[in-house]
C-alpha cells in the first residue's frame, strides 16, 4: 500500500525520496471492516488516510435516519472530513467503509510537520484541493440542473464498474432519486 501512495503523489507532483520516506513514517496500516466508520458525525478529526483497498462512502444522517450518500470513495482516494480537520470541529459527515477496506493512516499534525519541511507537499495539497473543489463544484451542478438520467450516466462515467459494488438503494441515495426511480433509469439504458 505504501507504494501504491507515493506513485499516487507521483503522478501529481515530483517527490524527493527523503520526502516520501518522511510520509511513510506517520502512515499507519490499519483494517477497516465492511459496515465501520472511519469517523462519525460529531467526532473532531485528527486524522486522514489513503485508501489502498476497499471503499468508503461519505453520508449524512437526518434527525428521522434517512441516510444521504455524498459521495463514494474507492481505491486510491483520500479520506477525511478535511474542513472539520482543519478548524477542528466537530464534523458533520459520516465515512463509512463499505467493503472491508486497508487503508494508510495519518495524523494531521504529524502531517503538518512533514507538509513543513519541503515545498512539493504544498503543490501536492493545493492540486488535491484543487481536485476536490471541482469535483464539489461539478457535483453541484448536476444535483441542481441535470435531470435524474444524466445524474446516473455521470455517476456511471464517474465511478466505472462501482454499480458492481454497492447496493442500488446507495447508488440512489447519492443521485438523490428513489430506488425504484433507480430501477427504471438502469432498465432504460440497458436497452
Amino acid at each position: 500500500m505504501e507504494n501504491m501512495l507515493i506513485q499516487y503523489i507521483r503522478s501529481i507532483v515530483q517527490v524527493p525520496p527523503a520526502e516520501a520516506e518522511k510520509l511513510l513514517d506517520i502512515g499507519k496500516p490499519v483494517t477497516i471492516r465492511r459496515g465501520d466508520y472511519f469517523l462519525q458525525e460529531g467526532q473532531v478529526p485528527r486524522k486522514f488516510a489513503f485508501v489502498g483497498k476497499g471503499l468508503f462512502r461519505y453520508l449524512y444522517i437526518d434527525a428521522e435516519g434517512r441516510e444521504y450518500t455524498r459521495n463514494f470513495m474507492p481505491e486510491q482516494s483520500f479520506i477525511s472530513a478535511y474542513s472539520a480537520m482543519i478548524r477542528q470541529k466537530p464534523s458533520r459527515v459520516f465515512i463509512e467503509a463499505l467493503e472491508n477496506s486497508e487503508i494508510l493512516e495519518m495524523d494531521y499534525s504529524r502531517w503538518q510537520e512533514v507538509r513543513k519541511g519541503h515545498s512539493c507537499w504544498d503543490r501536492f495539497l493545493i492540486a488535491m484541493l484543487e481536485s476536490a473543489f471541482s469535483t464539489r463544484e461539478s457535483r453541484e451542478r448536476d444535483l441542481l440542473l441535470a435531470d435524474a438520467g444524466e445524474r446516473y450516466n455521470i455517476f456511471r462515467a464517474d465511478f466505472p464498474g462501482l454499480e458492481k459494488r454497492v447496493s442500488q438503494q446507495l447508488i440512489a441515495s447519492y443521485l438523490g432519486i428513489s430506488p425504484a426511480s433507480l430501477s427504471r433509469l438502469r432498465k432504460g439504458s440497458l436497452r
